[in-house]
């Protein structure tokens, strides 16, 4: 038995006594109308009862009847294949615990619709994956205790909201630090907006890699996008046709990998024999992609289990040690990166 557990039985018996007490009842009277036991009289029944009801007291069996077994998931959109890969842990996570997930995007809803959603639902909690926060929902859920888990916030959020994600500055660095490995000193890069702290995280692990090595930094050869493939092969369109275009790639996510594939394909370029092609991710798609691609794993089913463990933890009153949790990500090198050629 846990200490909160032992407290909530003292507390529960403390009333019984006390409402005993006030009727001028035995304890055990009243513990056979809480336990709805025949042996007691109508009149005496109705008596304890009011009482119960206007001092709010739950029995324990229907507390665990009436306790959410829902939470809801909120993303930007469901048509990434980082956005698939989340869902998947998430709705995984919850069925392990006996929990639905109620999906949904912020396309025709806002976050304070949902917010609004998730009360009207009774669900346990809301996670929100990638998005922008404003300062009256952030407001609203700190002030009203609203159970909230953020995945990958576009924007540093309150530090009473918890927020989970992935090593992305070291995870980058030591993407790049392979292709430098590899031989490579001019390394371009599709990165993430500036505004995305997962994407600005992206963007200063490569530029980390390339100071330590010496390897001075080329604004022409970077690129920002949304994690996006239609502006990523744009994006690496123009890096390609620098004059000194680089000859390895690093995308800040699988969708603009594969523009970067598209890109050099359509440039006449080999992947990796004319460029080295590294993504960050690591989503189905990556291995699905020709060549595959060597790309930065993110742990997507353990996202999705720890948002669902923090947002039940929250939704219990017991916030997490720490506002923000980063997982560990892990390099996976298949056939799309290689030393350059020679000259």
């Amino acid at each position: 038995m846990t200490i909160s557990d032992k407290g909530r039985l003292d507390a529960q018996y403390g009333l019984l006594t006390n409402i005993a007490q006030e009727l001028g009842l035995s304890l055990s009277t009243v513990s056979k109308v809480v336990h709805r036991r025949r042996d007691v009289g109508a009149s005496t029944r109705t008596r304890v009862e009011e009482l119960l009801d206007r001092h709010g007291y739950v029995r324990p069996w229907d507390r665990e009847a009436a306790a959410p077994r829902q939470i809801v998931a909120v993303f930007r959109d469901l048509s990434g294949p980082y956005t698939l890969e989340v869902v998947r842990g998430i709705v995984e996570a919850a069925g392990e615990l006996g929990i639905d997930v109620v999906t949904g995007t912020t396309g025709r809803r806002s976050i304070s619709q949902w917010l609004e959603e998730c009360v009207a639902l009774g669900a346990a909690g809301l996670v929100i994956v990638i998005s922008m926060l404003a300062e009256e929902d952030q407001r609203r859920i700190v002030e009203q205790r609203l159970p909230v888990v953020l995945v990958d916030p576009l924007s540093a959020p309150s530090s009473d909201i918890p927020s989970i994600g992935v090593t992305n500055w070291s995870g980058a660095r030591e993407a790049v630090q392979h292709l430098i490995g590899l031989g490579h000193t001019r390394i371009g890069m599709v990165a993430g907006r500036s505004h995305s702290l997962a994407g600005s995280a992206r963007l200063h692990g490569y530029r980390a890699a390339l100071e330590e090595a010496g390897i001075g930094y080329d604004p022409a050869l970077v690129r920002s996008t949304d994690f996006d493939y239609d502006e990523a092969l744009t994006a690496t369109l123009h890096i390609l046709r620098t004059e000194r275009p680089p000859t390895a790639v690093f995308a800040a996510s699988d969708a603009q990998a594969l523009g970067v594939l598209e890109a050099a394909r359509q440039h006449g370029l080999r992947v990796p024999d004319d460029l080295a092609v590294m993504s960050f991710d690591d989503t189905l798609v990556a291995a699905m992609a020709c060549p595959p691609l060597s790309a930065v794993r993110q742990p997507f089913e353990e996202l999705g289990r720890e948002a669902t463990r923090v947002l039940l933890q929250t939704a219990e009153g017991r916030p997490p040690a720490s506002p923000r949790i980063e997982l560990a990500t892990e390099l996976v090198l298949r056939t799309s990166t290689a030393a350059p050629r020679s000259p």
